[in-house]
C-alpha cells in the first residue's frame, strides 16, 4: 500500500504513517470532485497560516487554523471516524504500540531490506 516516495498506508487503507505514527487518511467515500476542494481548501489555509506566522499577525494565524480544522473535518481527517465498525481512532498512536505493529515491523524490515541491499 505505498508508493515510493510516499508515506505508508495501513492494509484497511485508515491512516497513513509519518515518523512512525499513525495519521488519519481522509474518507474514501468523499467524490473525487469534492476531496480536490477540500484539498485546495486545507493548501491554501496552510499558506495563509505560514503568512500569518512570517508576519507575526496572532489573528491572522487563528483564522487561518480554524480554516485548517474546517477542511480537516470535512475531509474526514479530525472529528468522528469514518469507518463504522466500532474500531477505535489511532491517530497520533505509534504504529509499533498499536493493532497494526506486526504489519509495521514488516514493512520497516522491508525497508531495512531495501536499503542495505538484501532480499526479501
Amino acid at each position: 500500500m505505498t508508493r515510493p516516495g510516499s508515506a505508508p498506508t495501513t492494509p484497511d487503507g485508515r491512516y497513513l504513517v509519518v515518523r512512525g505514527r499513525l495519521w488519519r487518511c481522509s474518507d474514501p467515500s468523499l467524490e473525487p470532485g469534492r476531496r480536490a476542494e477540500l484539498v485546495a481548501e486545507l493548501m491554501s489555509a496552510r499558506r495563509e497560516k505560514g503568512a500569518a506566522l512570517r508576519a507575526g499577525d496572532p489573528a491572522a494565524r487563528e483564522r487561518a487554523r480554524a480554516r485548517v480544522d474546517a477542511a480537516k473535518h470535512a475531509l474526514g481527517e479530525r472529528g468522528p471516524v469514518w469507518w463504522d465498525d466500532g474500531a477505535p481512532d489511532l491517530t497520533r498512536h505509534l504504529a509499533r504500540n498499536s493493532p497494526y505493529a506486526d504489519w509495521y515491523a514488516a514493512l520497516e524490515d522491508q525497508d531495512r531490506d531495501e536499503h542495505e541491499g538484501g532480499h526479501p
